[in-house]
């Protein structure tokens, strides 16, 4: 009897051993794909309330999806937090991330819906960004030059060199770029466009922030990025001005989304919850990102574009989120474009 005790009674310390080592280890691995000031916010500021803690891993949307393709057999992330919508539907497709319907989604803005709606709910949508481009208007005048209003603007030849952009094959925000003259011009015009381009381009930067920051520094004339990251670009700088294109632009619904075979697939939900709370969502505009976000109850910052000025292509989700289109599209831009000459 006393050895049957002695049985239990290490049994169940092994328990409360098993369930200790579980309580200590609330731990969450997060690969982000915003501004790195909003991206350690999030991290902080939710480690901080719960007492998880979070190990942050900022990259390009491109590269995030990249990394869980090659991470697939041994997953070292539970959720990717941010980046542009479409590699998210990308990797929903592949099965790289797994489905879950947060009780926020009923308090969500419809377009963020539609994102879980494509994904059969394996990402959400957290935030929309117009996409456009900056100039700095102090080096324009130096240089006597008319400032761009279109995309046709952009390959004159007097902004040879003068013009950055992010390489499409490793950030979501030239992705939407490549996405949204294919959809505008059609694809044998928009890649005869993009060579034009290319002439003009001065380099294509990892990162889709890259080229705004760059225009509020002085180091280049031209940015393409989001409208958002221009804006925070010209709080720095008076100089630099926004321009949602004439002919019409693409946007992005950023997204969130929770891998496949997550080792702490339960913290991953809880931040996921917490991500699309408002208060979460309110740590976007004091960390100088600007887009608008996707719950109704959180305030829209003032300094975020009005969506009602910009005239908004019809942006193919479903098309430009599938993974076999963006592997055709980024060969052809790679072969065409950057390697064409």
């Amino acid at each position: 009897m006393r050895a049957a005790w002695l049985g239990l009674g290490a049994a169940l310390a092994m328990f409360g051993l098993a369930g200790a080592a579980q309580a200590a280890d609330r731990s969450l691995t997060m690969y982000c794909a915003v501004d790195e000031a909003w991206c350690r916010a999030m991290a902080t500021t939710y480690q901080k309330e719960t007492g998880v803690s979070v190990d942050m891993t900022r990259m390009s949307a491109g590269e995030i999806y990249a990394r869980l393709r090659a991470e697939k057999d041994n997953p070292q992330a539970d959720i990717w937090w941010g980046g542009t919508g479409d590699p998210h539907l990308q990797a929903a497709e592949e099965g790289l991330t797994q489905e879950y319907k947060s009780p926020q989604l009923a308090n969500l803005r419809d377009w963020a819906l539609k994102q879980a709606d494509r994904s059969k709910n394996r990402t959400v949508g957290i935030y929309l960004g117009a996409l456009g481009y900056g100039y700095n208007e102090e080096d324009l005048k130096q240089r006597g030059l008319t400032a761009p209003a279109c995309w046709a603007d952009l390959v004159k030849p007097e902004f040879q060199g003068e013009i950055e952009m992010a390489d499409p094959n490793s950030s979501g925000t030239a992705w939407t770029m490549l996405a949204t003259i294919v959809q505008l011009m059609g694809e044998d015009k928009a890649f005869d466009y993009l060579k034009q381009l290319n002439k003009n381009i001065a380099e294509y930067t990892k990162a889709g922030a890259a080229p705004a920051l760059a225009v509020g520094k002085g180091e280049t004339l031209i940015g393409i990025s989001f409208q958002h990251d221009v804006i925070n670009a010209a709080k720095q700088n008076p100089a630099v001005k926004v321009v949602s294109p004439c002919e019409g632009t693409g946007f992005e619904i950023g997204s969130m989304s929770i891998v496949t075979g997550a080792k702490h697939a339960e913290e991953a939900q809880k931040f996921y919850d917490w991500a699309l709370s408002p208060d979460a969502q309110k740590l976007a505009a004091p960390n100088g990102s600007f887009q608008i976000p996707s719950n109704t109850a959180t305030p829209v910052p003032p300094e975020a574009p009005d969506l009602s000025k910009i005239k908004l292509i019809d942006y193919d989700f479903a098309k430009y989120g599938s993974s076999a289109e963006r592997k055709r599209l980024l060969k052809k831009f790679t072969d065409e474009v950057r390697n064409g000459g």
